[in-house]
């Protein structure tokens, strides 16, 4: 057995054949699953009173129970879509949750949109793009300031987004977008397959940025002349379930 810090994750080399257990907060798995490939992750709440808990179906008192049926092959399984996003360079990053592409500050982001043969130039405060597990966070809040400010000026809300973990697809949505001389706003959501991806060409000179899961330390640089495709990953995270 091997103790590994949660910021020595993104380095540690991973065999392919360890079982995986995190002990912490939810966004814990997120971020391990990210490194960890098809290898299943048994999900330990050290604190049910202060955490949630939604991917940590277990308690420290079951823990041990949890590991052995992974070890005699009886443990159940969540296999969760995760998001990728690949570079023009061939830099490659994975989100369990999301992944924002945008600028590192609060300046607007300029880039080209491409999605279903189309292209749009466009500036905003970025574009999130969501998996199934995600679709309950960042993206919900989305959808509740759209919610919102329809109703409050006579419309009829829509319907949020609920994607299931499973799901192959994921969603994806534009912050705040601006139409000027310059930029449009006619693509601001949708849905991202294998067969239909998202594209983001880069128009920034300095400053562009791509980060899952809310860890901005962990990102790469998305400046002018770099484009992003965002597709589903080949790989799932694996998640153990009672």
């Amino acid at each position: 057995m091997q103790q590994v810090d949660r910021s020595l994750v993104p380095t540690f080399l991973f065999t392919g054949k360890e079982l995986v257990v995190t002990v912490g907060q939810d966004g814990l798995v997120a971020n391990v699953a990210k490194y960890v490939g098809s290898q299943p992750i048994v999900g330990v709440n050290p604190d049910p009173e202060r955490i949630d808990g939604v991917l940590l179906p277990f308690g420290v008192d079951k823990a041990r129970v949890a590991v052995r049926h992974v070890l005699e092959s009886q443990a159940r399984f969540r296999e969760v879509t995760l998001a990728e996003v690949v570079l023009s360079d061939g830099q490659r990053l994975l989100g369990f949750n999301d992944l924002f592409l945008g600028a590192r500050t609060h300046v607007s982001a300029r880039y080209t949109l491409h999605y279903e043969r189309r292209a749009e130039s466009q500036s905003s405060s970025g574009i999130i793009v969501s998996t199934g597990a995600g679709s309950s966070g960042w993206l919900s809040s989305v959808f509740t300031l759209a919610q919102g400010l329809t109703a409050a000026t006579g419309g009829q809300p829509g319907q949020p987004w609920r994607l299931t973990w499973e799901d192959p697809r994921l969603a994806f949505v534009v912050r705040e977008p601006f139409i000027s001389r310059h930029s449009a706003a006619s693509m601001v959501a949708g849905f991202v397959s294998a067969q239909q991806e998202l594209q983001v060409e880069s128009r920034m000179p300095a400053g562009g940025v791509i980060f899952s899961d809310g860890v901005e330390e962990d990102f790469l640089a998305f400046n002018a002349g770099t484009t992003a495709r965002v597709r589903p990953a080949g790989q799932r995270a694996r998640l153990v379930v009672h």
